[in-house]
């Protein structure tokens, strides 16, 4: 991975990342219902964090859209808490340290915005991310925060800023 570049979201960058997003969970089986698998906002991430509810990172390498990350402000979550939403690489962008870069963009974007918690829902099939979170300091919850309405997440998780 040469010219890395980790910047926000731009309206081209919507196909490349709705297809990393579903091939990543189709390769770790996750692809299932009430999951952002078949949730259309996917197909329009550029259009959903243009809200002002969030932001989105795209990680660009050599000049094509490798993966991303972002934080929002879900429906029912406390004013102080954002959630971390659809981190996602590409299978030869993995195990370069671009999600440690993506998350630490994140948390950054997070403490900048005033939030205080940063929360992330997650399946045990996306097994190689939480080891990831737990080095990052967030720790386990015995249940969902907010309405993201990805009820096919089991696992939820949060992180004090």
């Amino acid at each position: 991975m040469n010219n890395l570049v980790i910047r926000e979201i731009e309206p081209p960058d919507n196909a490349a990342l709705a297809q990393i997003i579903r091939s990543a969970l189709a390769e770790f089986k996750a692809n299932k219902p009430g999951t952002v698998y078949f949730d259309e906002s996917t197909d329009h991430l550029h259009e959903l964090f243009a809200t002002g509810k969030g932001i989105y990172y795209v990680a660009v390498a050599d000049g094509n859209v490798v993966g991303g990350a972002g934080i929002y402000h879900t429906d029912g979550l406390e004013n102080d808490t954002v959630e971390l939403v659809k981190m996602y690489l590409s299978p030869g962008a993995r195990g370069k340290g671009i999600a440690k870069m993506l998350m630490k963009q994140c948390l950054e974007a997070a403490g900048n915005a005033g939030y205080k918690k940063v929360y992330i829902e997650t399946m045990p099939e996306l097994i190689v991310a939480i080891p990831m979170y737990e080095q990052f300091g967030f720790t386990y919850l015995v249940g969902p925060m907010g309405n993201s309405g990805h009820n096919g997440c089991t696992i939820w998780m949060i992180k004090f800023l």
